[in-house]
């Protein structure tokens, strides 16, 4: 069930994000369009259907009783003397049913039943990666769209400079080396404009792959990137970490290991083999009943090694979840740290900084353009607000990827619906 709360938390984070304009004739692609195909077609998820019905089968076969046996023997024939040939033969038909103790079968259907239990909480487990990592695509999608569109208006911006420049040495105002710079820079950013073209295919692929398609055949995703969640509080975070699957799965696999222990144990208890049969005496043309009885001896002794493999491995069951444990806290902390400082670094960049840049890059290209500036001085002003609304995308980006990564160390969504 913690996979469907997550996947319900990965819907509700998909319509925080509002609509953006579409940037491609095809349909528009919504986090909760991405999840659904993900889950449906993911390659990765397609096997434990086939798993799951292999187990199946073991249970089945852990609750068959054992078949009885039918056997035919032959004795005191072609010997010498009077018991030449088949003179004095005894032929005995008998049928034989072994008798299982100690609850071996109810043992050996639990510990099926616990196999299947443990795929069924790994298939979870797999969910949540998946969902983890469709999330992450998305998110890369809608950041390289945004950086994208920055490439795009920071070559329209270095073409309105050529074209200011231009005017200014044509007024014998500047020097031919200004627009020759200018040039250089233009050309400069439709290289990045294309390179920023190129990652967008790129991570577009990637994100089809998640359903299986090799193209990506959608438009654009529709996404804000500066909705920002409001975390949790850590404290809270920690204690939804038993509730993710890779610590339910932990359990499965400790339940199994009981129920291995407890198998092991039950052979310990040897089973009980009866047979009934009919005797033919040749020479005196009799019949005769057989009745038998055979109990194996030793079976403690034969047991013991399975106990003690199947103990240990219910110890390692233990270690391991103890230090999944401590690597889990641990990197849930970081992470809650690195979300809050994204945050802090998205809304400090978009609230404050990108607006004094903005006019700041207005002031400036109103002084060059009346010759109290220098071309210097109005091109660093571009880059800085270039590089500061970059720097806006890779936090936004970066605070939706670390709630995704402890959305999906926590199996629940994270963010508070604003």
């Amino acid at each position: 069930m913690t996979g469907i709360r997550f996947c319900a938390g990965l819907l509700a984070a998909a319509a925080l994000l509002a609509p953006a304009q579409a940037a491609e004739p095809s349909a528009p692609l919504t986090l909760r369009d991405a999840v659904r195909a993900s889950l449906a077609a993911n390659p990765n998820l397609a096997g434990f259907a086939f798993e799951l019905r292999a187990q199946d089968a073991r249970t089945d076969a852990a609750g068959l009783r054992p078949a009885p046996t039918v056997s035919a023997t032959v004795e005191n024939v072609l010997g010498n003397g009077e018991h030449g040939g088949l003179n004095t033969a005894e032929t005995t038909f008998a049928l034989s049913q072994v008798v299982e103790l100690g609850g071996k079968r109810q043992a050996r259907i639990g510990a099926a039943q616990s196999g299947r239990e443990l795929i069924a909480v790994t298939e979870q487990a797999a969910q949540l990666d998946v969902l983890a990592e469709v999330t992450r695509r998305f998110i890369h999608v809608a950041g390289d769209q945004e950086q994208l569109a920055l490439t795009r208006n920071a070559t329209a911006l270095a073409r309105e400079t050529v074209q200011a420049v231009s005017a200014r040495v044509n007024a014998a105002k500047a020097p031919d080396a200004e627009l020759r710079r200018a040039r250089i820079t233009l050309a400069r950013a439709e290289v990045e404009q294309e390179h920023a073209e190129h990652e967008l295919g790129t991570s577009r692929r990637k994100l089809a792959a998640m359903w299986g398609d090799g193209e990506a055949r959608f438009g654009a995703v529709t996404a804000d990137l500066y909705t920002l969640p409001r975390p949790a509080p850590f404290e809270s975070l920690l204690a939804r970490l038993d509730a993710n699957p890779d610590f339910v799965r932990f359990a499965s696999e400790a339940r199994l290991r009981d129920a291995e222990i407890r198998l092991a144990e039950a052979k310990r208890r040897a089973d009980v083999t009866f047979s009934g049969g009919v005797r033919h005496l040749e020479e005196t043309g009799d019949q005769a009943l057989v009745f038998g009885l055979s109990l194996p001896l030793g079976a403690g002794r034969v047991a013991a090694p399975a106990i003690a493999e199947a103990t240990a491995l219910r110890g390692l069951t233990a270690a391991r979840r103890d230090a999944a444990a401590v690597r889990a806290k641990a990197q849930l902390y970081a992470l809650h740290q690195e979300l809050r400082h994204a945050i802090t670094e998205t809304e400090l960049l978009r609230g404050t900084v990108l607006p004094q840049m903005a006019g700041a890059l207005d002031e400036t290209r109103y002084a060059y353009e009346r010759g109290r500036y220098g071309y210097l001085e109005w091109v660093e002003a571009q880059r800085e607000f270039i590089a500061i609304r970059r720097s806006l995308i890779e936090a936004a980006v970066n605070a939706q990827v670390f709630q995704a990564e402890i959305e999906r160390l926590t199996g629940e969504p994270l963010a508070a619906q604003p």
